[in-house]
């Protein structure tokens, strides 16, 4: 890890391990890691901290984004659309925060499941697509797009000016 941060490495890295003692979690941030977790940990907490490393690695420490009139706060769970709040389903949620992480970038319908779905559970074979529909209706037809037999995406803002 120090080799990768000497060549100037950027990505994120958390280390997750067993080794819980402090010496063991001071060196491994001082080796340049920008978080450390100790098993066993709760899947909802490592997902918070990917996003808090991700956020502080394109310079934003501020937990809330903002695409096409939609604000999300991670934190809070907070969704607004131009100013008002907009309620929507633990599922529909799932779906917003895994396509806003990555505007642009198209996921597919399995990942869409994954984020959306327990350890193990079972859903209808139209449900993303369900879920899609009803978060349309609350954020706007524009909100998420869809490429034909690949995936949906949230298209990335324009660039200012």
């Amino acid at each position: 890890l120090r080799d990768f941060r000497r060549r100037k490495g950027a990505t994120p890295v958390i280390i997750i391990t067993a080794r819980d003692a402090v010496e063991d979690r001071i060196e491994g941030l001082d080796s340049g890691a920008d978080d450390y977790i100790v098993k066993p940990f709760d899947f909802d907490e490592l997902a918070a901290r990917m996003r808090s490393a991700i956020r502080r690695s394109h310079g934003r420490a501020e937990p809330e984004t903002e695409i096409l009139g939609v604000r999300i706060n991670p934190a809070t769970r907070e969704v607004r659309r131009d100013g008002q709040a907009v309620t929507l389903s633990g599922k529909e949620y799932a779906i917003v925060d895994a396509l806003i992480l990555r505007p642009g970038a198209i996921l597919s319908r399995a990942q869409l499941e994954e984020r959306m779905c327990g350890w193990g559970e079972e859903i209808e074979s139209n449900a993303v697509e369900v879920h899609i529909h009803s978060i349309r209706r609350k954020l706007g037809t524009a909100f998420i797009q869809n490429v034909r037999g690949v995936g949906y995406f949230i298209p990335k803002p324009a660039a200012s000016a």
